[in-house]
């Protein structure tokens, strides 16, 4: 490893112990940058990286508001602005009892080399709060995310900071928060995306990360000699973003054998029914085990981890971070699995990661893979800002080659810097790279 790449990692480490996510994410991508700081020792005399792993800024800040019995309840929310060298902060907000500084960090970093290789110009942000949007009404959600609009508003917007959804937040939360920020600003600008069509949405949002997973999949097979067709496919999750990835791999004559909740597993030998899934997951917001009553057909097991037993050519873990571990990877090399991408943001451990590699199997990281959301998110963002409205059509075609440019972004940077083949490497170092020219032409800000 590069000494000054090893000396910063250390110090992260130290300072950062508490925060494991974020170390993961560390972990995973300055490694991976060694060659370029071998080529470039002007970014340690600018002390490049040590600017670049810290966020910009971090606003902590609480959330009071008031469920339907009356009762005052009060949450704890986060906005991390990880880098605007290349454009304004840009990522989802996250409501889920797990969400704390460390992981909206992790998923901050991640957010920043996505955003750039979609060369697209958008910056990196994350935010989120530890409310848990399971089990409340409409009017508990919507009074919560006004609450959080109250404080949140003074720090984004179009040409600052653009939220958008994430685990726990979609259209009807996407809805009430933009909703509060033009009534308190008097704007209606594009300062959030995912909204409804009907207020400045785009079409193709709903299915941007799951289709755009799926173009840069069937670019990875087809530059390897595959062909997704015919294939046996997990789909770990059954949220937007997995229900999408398995309609597109279905439309493109895939076999979808397996999907996931949280509480466990489906497996369907016949192929999956998705629009089972759909009414169940989207609809109803009810649990996976319901799918074999409902379909007549497939069979439940408790535990997601189960769902990687299961024979299987492509592996789409589209669930939450650190889903794949180890022991799943094994399982899967066993069961003769020939790609994994990540549908999800470090959806497999570092020690997953490793093994797929040195088993020769094709592994994309979310980085490059689940990047389809933001791109078109971007593309919302154009859309509002010239007052335009692209047919589904338009922003399909746009986000396909988006995916297919980042993957020959990701391949030939990967070769450049002697790792052929090896699409981590590449994501890292392709997406670090437009950043520092950013940081290094900016001056020391």
């Amino acid at each position: 490893m590069n000494p000054y790449v090893s000396r910063v990692l250390e110090e992260v480490k130290a300072r950062y112990a508490h925060e494991r996510e974020f170390l993961q994410a560390a972990q995973e991508m300055l490694p991976s940058l060694s060659s370029v700081f071998d080529q470039h020792p002007e970014y340690e005399q600018a002390s490049l990286l040590e600017r670049f792993i810290e966020p910009e800024r971090v606003i902590i800040f609480r959330v009071p508001w008031v469920d339907d019995q009356g009762r005052p309840r009060v949450n704890r929310a986060y906005r991390v602005q990880f880098s605007s060298a290349i454009g304004p902060y840009k990522g989802g907000i996250r409501f889920h009892p797990s969400v704390n500084l460390g992981i909206l960090k992790f998923l901050a970093l991640e957010q920043t080399l996505k955003n750039s290789l979609t060369g697209l110009p958008i910056g990196g942000g994350k935010g989120g709060s530890d409310f848990d949007p399971k089990g409340k009404s409409d009017g508990e959600v919507m009074r919560f995310c006004q609450s959080l609009i109250n404080e949140l508003y003074r720090h984004i917007g179009a040409s600052i900071d653009v939220p958008a959804g994430d685990i726990g937040v979609g259209a009807r939360e996407v809805g009430y928060m933009y909703g509060q920020y033009k009534r308190l600003t008097g704007l209606y600008d594009g300062t959030y995306t995912g909204k409804g069509l009907s207020f400045g949405g785009s079409s193709g949002r709903t299915q941007a990360t799951g289709y755009g997973l799926l173009y840069l999949v069937d670019a990875m097979l087809r530059q390897n000699g595959l062909d997704i067709a015919g294939m046996r496919v997990i789909v770990s999750g059954s949220g937007n973003v997995a229900i999408h990835a398995a309609e597109k791999a279905m439309q493109m004559g895939a076999l979808v054998i397996a999907m996931s909740d949280s509480d466990g597993s489906i497996y369907d030998s016949e192929g999956v029914q998705l629009e089972v899934i759909r009414q169940i997951k989207l609809q109803e917001r009810g649990r996976i085990s319901d799918y074999p009553r409902r379909a007549g057909r497939g069979e439940y097991r408790e535990g997601a981890a189960g769902i990687w037993q299961h024979r299987c050519d492509l592996a789409l873990p589209c669930a939450t971070q650190n889903e794949l571990d180890l022991d799943s990877a094994m399982a899967l090399v066993k069961g003769g699995v020939k790609a994994v991408a990540e549908g999800a943001n470090m959806p497999a451990t570092l020690e997953a990661t490793a093994f797929f590699q040195s088993q020769g199997v094709l592994f994309a990281s979310g980085k490059a893979a689940n990047a389809g959301g933001v791109a078109v998110s971007a593309l919302e963002m154009s859309q509002n800002a010239m007052r335009l409205n692209w047919t589904f059509e338009e922003v399909d075609r746009q986000l396909k080659d988006v995916m297919e440019r980042i993957f020959e972004k990701v391949s030939r940077t990967a070769a450049r810097y002697a790792r052929p083949g090896d699409y981590v490497t590449g994501a890292n170092i392709a997406g670090f790279l437009k950043v520092a020219e950013a940081m290094m032409a900016q001056g020391v800000v």
